[in-house]
């Protein structure tokens, strides 16, 4: 029962998150139907984060995980990412656009949250190795998009995102009940009381310096390597390169983490990633226009290392949280996350166009950096 209820979870985490980025993975083509600028392109994947840390605030605010059952909100968030991201279809304008992928946030604030917090609960011994599916779930789900853009449309790429996503309605319905601890009633205190503990605020800070690196990646990385190949005058299936090294790979460097973290530690885990990443990212940019197959590994180990520990912040948040409230407590931990990366996707956009490729990405260790401080401080105040 336990590996297939993981299973289902994992599952609705696949199907949903290919929302996400089925807009961001035809880019250009779909900038070019709706008419938007070379310089605004980063808002067709920023208005989602926006719109998830609308979600995710709100839902924190007023303790929303910790008082509607899971799976409810899953259900819910599921229809309105679907709804949201067909409706891409038919809008006509930059500005219903921009709407529509803000929607598809909102409605993704309901469905990544309460799936961590499920997991925290049910697999109390194995935290890390079973969120750390999860987000591999997240990841593999965010870049399918990605292989879909090798061979469809971009109509087409958009459509089977949200025919993927809808699957995961019926499939969410097979999760079993769960009894988690929680409030009776939408609570406004539940922040402030979860802001007073020193260590969920160190493992945020952690998640914060991951975040102000991961999605500005995630956002940038392939239409740099797809120039960096133009650059180098070589043909390469870049599609499929990116779904590798930030889909599969990424995917795997989260199951790993979480493996071993649960032996040595989330802050311990969670700081050589972090390490790893923020040099990748700081040094990237010199194998711009260089060999494409050089590039390709160096972007393995960066698509494994950028997501390798986001679980383990939120599950280090689960463990030291007040019970009652860790629902919201990650809900509001992610929020403030994905408002980080609204700030780093512009700014990489703004660097590129000034400096270029080469020194676009340096800026993204800057988060890293603090995060393995707060890391190291987290290690030292307690063994999480």
């Amino acid at each position: 029962m336990a590996i297939r209820t993981l299973g289902l979870i994992a599952g609705c985490d696949v199907l949903a998150m290919g929302t996400w980025f089925s807009a961001s993975a035809v880019i250009l083509p779909l900038a070019t139907a709706f008419g938007v600028a070379a310089d605004d392109r980063g808002w067709i994947t920023g208005a989602v984060q926006l719109g998830f840390v609308c979600g995710a605030l709100v839902s924190a605010a007023i303790a929303l995980a910790d008082s509607i059952e899971p799976r409810a909100l899953i259900r819910s968030g599921i229809l309105v990412a679907v709804f949201a991201n067909s409706a891409i279809l038919v809008a006509h304008t930059p500005a219903l656009l921009l709407a529509c992928r803000f929607l598809t946030g909102v409605g993704l604030a309901l469905v990544y949250p309460p799936t961590v917090r499920l997991l925290t609960a049910l697999y109390p011994r194995s935290r890390g190795v079973s969120t750390g599916i999860a987000v591999g779930a997240l990841t593999l789900g965010s870049f399918s998009p990605h292989l879909l853009a090798g061979d469809l449309p971009w109509r087409g790429v958009v459509m089977g995102a949200s025919i993927l996503a809808l699957l995961g309605v019926p499939l969410s319905a097979l999760i079993p009940r769960v009894q988690l601890p929680h409030v009776s009633r939408f609570d406004m205190r539940a922040i402030p009381r979860v802001f007073q503990n020193k260590n969920v605020l160190l493992a945020d800070a952690g998640y914060w310096g991951h975040m102000w690196e991961l999605y500005a990646v995630w956002a940038w990385a392939p239409l740099f390597y797809q120039a960096s190949a133009n650059a180098a005058r070589a043909h390469v299936p870049s599609a499929v390169i990116v779904f590798t090294a930030f889909g599969i790979a990424g995917a795997a460097g989260c199951i790993v983490a979480g493996m071993f973290s649960d032996r040595f530690g989330r802050a311990t885990v969670a700081g050589i990633a972090l390490l790893i990443s923020g040099i990748t990212s700081f040094s990237v940019g010199f194998l711009y226009g260089r060999d494409p197959w050089l590039l390709s590994i160096v972007f393995v180990i960066w698509g494994a290392s950028v997501v390798a520990d986001s679980a383990q912040f939120s599950v280090a948040v689960s463990e030291l949280a007040p019970p009652q409230y860790a629902g919201s407590a990650l809900t509001f931990q992610m929020g403030v996350g994905f408002f980080i990366t609204l700030l780093t996707i512009w700014l990489v956009g703004a660097a590129q166009r000034e400096l270029g490729w080469q020194f676009a990405f340096m800026l993204l260790s800057a988060g890293p950096a603090c995060g393995v401080a707060a890391m190291i401080a987290l290690r030292r105040r307690c063994n999480v």
